[in-house]
């Protein structure tokens, strides 16, 4: 993230929100200012904020945005097939 913005808040309630729905219990979240953080960033290689990075399990995955399209972050988080045609809320 970049300072307290309303694009940043918006994607940490956003996947925190997501993370509580489709992984109770079972996912750590940590929230970066890269403003306040830069050597995290460069080592991170983050370009664009807010970023999500998804280490684990592997290989890393990287989201941009806002996170409000559930679909993608799902998606990105391995939790729904890519090119599923499924919505994120058919459960």
């Amino acid at each position: 993230m970049t300072g307290t913005t309303g694009r940043s808040i918006r994607a940490i309630q956003n996947v925190r929100r997501i993370c509580d729905e489709h992984l109770p219990g079972g996912y750590d979240l940590e929230v970066v200012d890269i403003h306040k953080n830069l050597a995290l960033a460069r080592v991170d290689q983050i370009i664009a904020a807010p970023t999500l990075i998804r280490r684990l399990p592997k290989p890393p995955r990287r989201l941009i945005g806002d996170m409000t399209d559930e679909r993608r972050v799902l998606i990105g988080l391995d939790l729904l097939p890519r090119g599923s045609s499924r919505r994120a809320t058919d459960g």
